[in-house]
């Protein structure tokens, strides 16, 4: 059978294509053309001086805290610890704009974050010592575990926040993630689940350039990250990662929006990442010292302290008082780090399961002799 024989193949057998579903204008969902900045625009006329002060309290805190932490790891208190330094203004402006109800859900690097939140300091590294899985109550100040498994935090995030919307709740959930954690299964399932029930998430993702070792061009051919929000339905913003005000409205948007029905929205906060990947990389193998150089010269500290100093409304007294509280935070935290935890063998059971099987009981019934005949 030819072509022309085939049922409705002739011009005279032409019909229209069947109705088909319309498609949102993705005009309103694309990013800016460059990333949104605050900080040395006309757009810093409105900042809220109060705010400000405290983000930069926080800023220059969290410094103060990845050096501490960074140290912890050469004196041999932690096993590992990856640093934000350099991507500061994004940890502090997402653990600011949530109210008390929402939560947070970090990556493994996203401590300081969970810092800002509230969360002790000591606590936050109890994972990087080895002690527990988390070292903290998620529900107290609702801090889902940090997640070192790329991306698996997204879907948690989605399905808890469409959970709070099925109830009722008033609940926003962010959720944050580095350029890596983009290519990862979990990302595309998360924000494609989150689009299509209009969950209130909020995804900022942290594109400091590497996924450890693997520049971000080769790992995605797309224009920017945000632009992958697009084809899920969803808008996506562009920023200035290392710019604190730009971050903190931004996202402040994106979290009244969700809350107000509006669905999900992605967030590529354009930053940096100054130390290595953690203290076991050697970056020095994939990076030059002039690309690290650049980047120190657009330090979120100094981006904010500047601006601030200009517009009187930080002096060097403010900029003294800010450093001794981190430095007393510091010294908080190296001495409750340098405390050796107590142990107990038995909390191998503990946290297993609601009610323990037989199986359980009998191996800890097992351990529990086997140590008291050691004590003897």
């Amino acid at each position: 059978m030819t072509v022309q024989e085939l049922p409705g193949a002739g011009a005279s057998h032409r019909s229209t294509p069947p109705p088909w579903r319309p498609r949102t204008d993705a005009a309103p969902l694309l990013p800016d053309p460059e990333p949104y900045r605050v900080l040395g625009t006309e757009a810093a006329d409105r900042l809220d001086p109060a705010l400000m002060r405290r983000c930069y309290a926080e800023l220059v805190r969290g410094r103060r805290y990845n050096a501490q932490a960074t140290a912890l790891t050469r004196q041999g208190r932690l096993a590992v610890y990856p640093s934000t330094v350099g991507q500061e203004a994004c940890e502090i402006a997402a653990a600011l704009v949530l109210e008390e109800q929402d939560w947070l859900f970090p990556s493994y690097r996203d401590t300081l974050a969970a810092v800002a939140r509230g969360l002790d300091p000591v606590q936050a590294l109890t994972l990087l010592r080895g002690d527990w899985h988390t070292g903290y109550d998620p529900r107290e100040l609702r801090i889902a575990p940090l997640s070192t498994p790329l991306a698996t935090q997204l879907p948690h995030a989605v399905g808890l926040a469409h959970a709070a919307r099925l109830r009722g709740d008033d609940v926003v959930a962010l959720a944050m993630v580095g350029d890596g954690g983009t290519s990862e299964g979990d990302f595309h399932e998360a924000m494609n689940f989150a689009a299509v029930w209009q969950a209130p998430v909020v995804f900022l993702v942290q594109n400091n350039g590497f996924a450890i070792s693997v520049p971000l061009a080769k790992q995605s051919a797309a224009p920017t990250l945000a632009h992958k929000a697009v084809g899920y339905g969803m808008p996506g913003r562009l920023v200035d990662g290392n710019d604190v005000a730009a971050m903190h409205e931004v996202l402040s948007e994106a979290v009244r929006r969700a809350r107000a029905g509006g669905g999900p929205t992605m967030i590529e906060a354009v930053t940096y990442r100054i130390e290595a990947h953690t203290n076991a990389d050697d970056a020095t193998r994939y990076r030059g010292d002039a690309e690290v150089e650049a980047w120190k010269a657009h330090d979120p500290v100094l981006l904010l302290e500047r601006e601030l100093t200009a517009r009187g409304i930080l002096d060097e007294e403010g900029i003294r008082v800010e450093r001794e509280a981190a430095e007393e935070m510091a010294a908080t935290l190296r001495e409750g780090m340098n405390a050796d935890p107590v142990l107990d063998p038995m909390d191998l059971f503990a946290h297993v399961y609601a009610e323990q099987t037989g199986r359980l009981r009998e191996q800890a019934a097992m351990l529990r002799a086997e140590l008291e005949a050691g004590d003897e």
